[in-house]
């Protein structure tokens, strides 16, 4: 009887073991084919993405956003070319404040007037069976704004901390250019190599580089709009890349009067009002490879009340305190009346465009 009961625990145990190794087996099986199904998804999806009708899609969304990149060079045929080197006299200051006027309305009109109806609408859309806006909603698109302000401030008073610090450790140069450029904030030649150089590269305002910054987010919506569009149709799509460039001339006008004012000359201003355009190309990119609408809503529903806020702080820390000293009545009167034309050239081509 003992042998036997030996013989069937060793049998027992035989088969154990024996189901044991099967159902490792059949679990390394199961996670291969797991695997391989991950990986053929995975290659599928990059082959939807460079498909032949996709193809099509990424050509036209990034010739779009790069159009309107390129409309920031768009000021060079509008500012005269004497504009860069007689900003140090009274006329050329004179003509910059009268820049900076217009400027400050297309700020207030692109931040009222497109950039947060549009989040509005984005917000309203991606409501849960199209019953509008939420209070929370609407209280969150408000703290994005506060966010994108603050932001802006936090980034300004740390540039200009580290600024004011390396300044006051260094003496001031003899070099007439390099005088030239912190007497007025602009240079009219090449300085000469020695200490007079840091300080023309820091005689940059920070208000030039924050600008370029919200730009740079703007024109990234603007690439998630195109590319957007251009996923329904290509009609939609030229419209909608059309629309944005009849909105942006006169906002790039503006843009490029702040970066006078922060100490660019014309040309260096042109090129950095172009690089920018990286952003909007960055912008179509992540709308295609997201390809889903609701995905792109909800990325600007963020992104644009939060380039509101960055956009207000430009306009009512750095350029309304400069045309706040002011105090002809004429030429106040002047600066008042170009604030409200460029309000009004962003009301116009926004009925245009609707």
């Amino acid at each position: 009887m003992a042998g036997q009961r030996l013989l069937f625990l060793a049998a027992l145990a035989l088969e154990l073991l024996g189901g044991a190794g099967g159902s490792q087996q059949a679990f390394r099986s199961r996670g291969v084919a797991a695997a391989c199904r991950l990986d053929n998804k995975e290659s599928e999806s990059w082959g939807a993405l460079l498909s032949g009708e996709r193809l099509d899609t990424w050509i036209c969304s990034l010739l779009g956003s790069l159009m309107v990149g390129l409309s920031g060079v768009f000021p060079l045929l509008v500012i005269p070319l004497e504009m860069g080197t007689t900003l140090r006299s009274e006329a050329g200051a004179r003509r910059l404040k009268q820049l900076l006027s217009f400027a400050l309305g297309g700020l207030l009109g692109n931040v009222f007037l497109h950039l947060l109806p549009e989040a509005w609408a984005y917000t309203y859309s991606a409501s849960p069976g199209g019953e509008g806006q939420s209070l929370q909603q609407q209280q969150q698109l408000g703290l994005w704004v506060i966010a994108g302000f603050l932001t802006f401030l936090v980034l300004e008073k740390m540039f200009l901390d580290s600024k004011e610090k390396e300044e006051t450790s260094q003496a001031p140069s003899k070099d007439p250019a390099a005088a030239a450029v912190l007497s007025g904030g602009h240079h009219l030649a090449q300085p000469a190599a020695g200490p007079g150089l840091s300080a023309v590269v820091r005689s940059i305002k920070v208000s030039g580089y924050l600008n370029l910054l919200a730009n740079t987010i703007d024109n990234f919506t603007h690439g998630l709009a195109v590319a957007a569009s251009f996923l329904v149709s290509k009609k939609i799509g030229l419209l909608t890349t059309m629309a944005i460039l009849l909105h942006e001339i006169p906002h790039e006008v503006g843009d490029f009067a702040i970066l006078l004012r922060a100490g660019f000359d014309r040309w260096s201003a042109a090129k950095l009002q172009l690089s920018t355009a990286l952003g909007g190309l960055l912008g179509a990119c992540f709308a295609i490879c997201t390809q889903s609408p609701k995905g792109v809503e909800e990325t600007v529903a963020w992104i644009l009340p939060f380039t509101s806020g960055g956009f207000l702080y430009i306009a009512l820390v750095n350029v309304l305190p400069d045309l706040l000293e002011e105090d002809d009545p004429w030429r106040s009167l002047q600066q008042v009346l170009l604030l409200c034309t460029g309000i009004v050239v962003m009301v116009l081509f926004s009925l245009f465009v609707e």
